[in-house]
């Protein structure tokens, strides 16, 4: 039986692929669990259809991405952090507090879109971050970290 996966199954395909299993895997697990359905002709043309329909939703969002991503491209931040004399900061710059700068640019990323090259940053200096506004589109942005 021929069936059109609606999610991700380990060890079978990925979701919209179109996988032969056996009749009794299909009919007492597969679509009862939700994860796929029989592949008639009608189904077929609807998944045709949605996948069309997302590859123009995401051709779109990754050109938003990408147009963000040339206006942040030269950004320089400069994050102020309490430190002692010997320019260590007590705790560290983390991803929120860069989110909240890229903010103040008129940038609103989240902070879970932002990745530093080490994981935390301890001392005053200049650093750079990434940040993954698609998962085909990533910039990489400047900042500096100095003692308040």
């Amino acid at each position: 039986m021929e069936v059109i996966l609606k999610q991700d199954v380990n060890k079978l395909g990925q979701k919209d692929d179109i996988v032969k299993v056996r009749d009794g895997y299909a009919r007492n697990y597969l679509i009862p669990q939700g994860m796929a359905v029989v592949a008639t002709e009608s189904a077929r043309k609807v998944m045709a259809e949605n996948q069309k329909q997302r590859a123009h939703k995401e051709a779109r969002i990754k050109e938003e991405a990408q147009a963000l991503g040339s206006k942040m491209a030269g950004l320089s931040l400069r994050i102020g952090a309490k430190t002692s004399s010997t320019g260590k900061i007590f705790g560290s710059v983390n991803t929120i507090q860069l989110s909240e700068a890229l903010a103040e640019k008129g940038f609103e990323v989240d902070r879970k879109q932002i990745l530093l090259a080490d994981d935390a940053v301890k001392e005053v200096g200049s650093y750079k971050a990434k940040v993954k506004l698609h998962r085909e589109v990533v910039v990489e942005i400047d900042f500096e970290v100095f003692s308040e």
